[in-house]
C-alpha cells in the first residue's frame, strides 16, 4: 500500500470513528458543569487511538507524540457542553437520528460535530514526526455558560500557545475576528417622592438620558472585519409602586467589543459620558482575531474559504493568542429545536482541517 493510500485509509477510518463517536454524545447529556459522562466517551476515543491524555475536571486534553518543547504549539479546541433543548424539539434530543443525510440531536451542530472532526484531525497527525509545530488537542468544557472551569482553567497546565483553531460551527469558513461581551449593571440613582406632588428626582428619567446616549454613540474606530461596537439596553427595573417616584433605576447592557478597543478602553467611555453608576460583571471575554495572512489563514482561503468577523462569543475569548474559529455545521442551528448536522459535513470537516493544517505542519 501507498503512503498516500495508506493516509487516506486512514482519514476515511477516523471519520468513520468520528460520526460514531459524535453520536455517543448525543445520546449522552451534557449540560454545562454536566459533562463528567460526555468528558468519559472522549477518553475512550483517545484510548481506542493509543493517545495519551490528561484530564482537569472535565477538560480533557492531549499532546502529539514527537511534542517538542523547542517548537511552537498549535491548539485545537472545541467544547464538549451544550444548552438545555428548548421546549419547541419535536425529535428526543439525546436520540441521535439519522435522516435525509442530516444526524438530528442535542449538541450536533453546537459544537459536536467541530469537536469529533477535530479529534480525528489531531489523531490523523498525532504520531507524525518532524512537524514544524507542535499540536495541542482540548476538549472543554462549560463554554456555554462562558464558565471558569473550562478552557480558563485549563490554559495554565498547557504549553505555550502559537495560534490556535476554535471548533464552532462556521461552514469550515474562516473566523478571523469575533466580537468581545461585557455585560453592564447600570444604575440610576434619584430621590423618592411623592408622584402626585413635585417632590424627588425620577431615577427613571436619569436612567433614559443615560439610556438614550448608549443607543446613540458610536465609537469612532471601526473594525474592518466586525464593524462598529454594538451596545444594546436589555434589561430596565424600577419602581415598587404607582404613586412613589423611584430613588434608584438599573438596568443592563449588552456590549459587543471589537479589536479596535481593550474592554477597559470601552467602560472608561461609557462612565465618562453617562451619569449612573456603571459596573462591568466581568472582563474576561476578550475580542480576538487572527491576521488575515496568517499561514493557517492562508491555508483555508487556498481551499477556497472565505474570511469574515462572528458576532458571537466563544471560547476564543479566554485565548491571549491569535486564534481562527472555524467549523462544521452551521451557526444558525445553534441552540436550535431539532439541531442538526449533515452527515457530510463531518467528512467535510475532517478533510478541510486535515488539508488546512497540512500546509503548516
Amino acid at each position: 500500500m501507498s503512503e498516500l493510500t495508506a493516509q487516506t485509509s486512514k482519514q476515511i477510518m477516523l471519520a468513520a470513528d468520528a460520526l460514531a463517536l459524535l453520536k455517543r454524545l448525543i445520546a449522552t447529556q451534557s449540560f454545562s458543569r454536566q459533562e463528567d459522562q460526555t468528558a468519559l466517551l472522549i477518553e475512550d476515543f483517545f484510548r481506542q487511538n493509543q493517545i495519551p491524555f490528561q484530564r482537569l475536571k472535565n477538560n480533557i486534553w492531549a499532546k502529539n507524540l514527537h511534542f517538542d518543547e523547542q517548537k511552537p504549539t498549535i491548539l485545537l479546541n472545541s467544547h464538549h457542553d451544550t444548552v438545555k433543548p428548548n421546549k419547541s424539539w419535536t425529535l428526543d434530543p439525546f436520540e441521535p437520528l439519522e435522516s435525509d443525510g442530516k444526524l438530528f440531536g442535542l449538541g450536533s451542530n453546537d459544537a459536536g460535530g467541530c469537536l469529533v472532526s477535530l479529534l480525528a484531525a489531531f489523531a490523523y497527525f498525532y504520531d507524525r514526526p518532524n512537524m514544524a509545530y507542535n499540536l495541542v488537542m482540548a476538549a472543554s468544557a462549560e463554554e456555554e455558560i462562558s464558565g471558569r472551569d473550562g478552557l480558563e482553567l485549563l490554559l495554565p497546565e498547557l504549553p505555550p500557545i502559537h495560534f490556535a483553531i476554535v471548533g464552532e460551527p462556521t461552514e469550515m469558513q474562516l473566523a478571523i475576528a469575533e466580537k468581545g461581551l461585557l455585560v453592564l449593571d447600570c444604575t440610576a440613582h434619584g430621590v423618592s417622592g411623592h408622584a402626585a406632588r413635585n417632590e424627588g428626582d425620577n431615577a427613571i428619567y436619569r436612567a433614559i438620558k443615560d439610556i438614550n446616549w448608549l443607543t446613540t454613540y458610536q465609537f469612532p474606530k471601526v473594525s474592518p472585519t466586525l464593524g462598529p461596537i454594538k451596545l444594546s439596553v436589555t434589561i430596565i427595573n424600577a419602581g415598587t409602586q404607582h404613586n412613589v417616584v423611584p430613588d434608584t433605576c438599573t438596568f443592563t447592557v449588552d456590549v459587543r467589543v471589537t479589536e479596535q478597543y481593550t474592554l477597559e478602553e470601552v467602560i472608561e467611555t461609557i462612565q465618562t459620558h453617562i451619569e449612573s453608576e456603571v459596573k462591568p460583571r466581568s472582563i474576561r471575554l476578550k475580542p480576538s482575531s487572527i491576521p488575515a495572512d496568517h499561514p493557517i489563514v492562508k491555508a483555508g482561503i487556498a481551499l477556497g474559504r472565505h474570511t469574515y468577523g462572528s458576532p458571537t462569543t466563544s471560547d476564543q475569548a479566554v485565548l491571549d493568542c491569535p486564534s481562527l474559529k472555524c467549523g462544521p455545521g452551521h451557526s444558525a442551528r445553534s441552540h436550535s429545536a431539532d439541531e442538526f448536522i449533515y452527515l457530510r459535513e463531518i467528512d467535510e470537516g475532517v478533510d478541510g482541517y486535515i488539508r488546512m493544517l497540512e500546509q503548516v505542519l
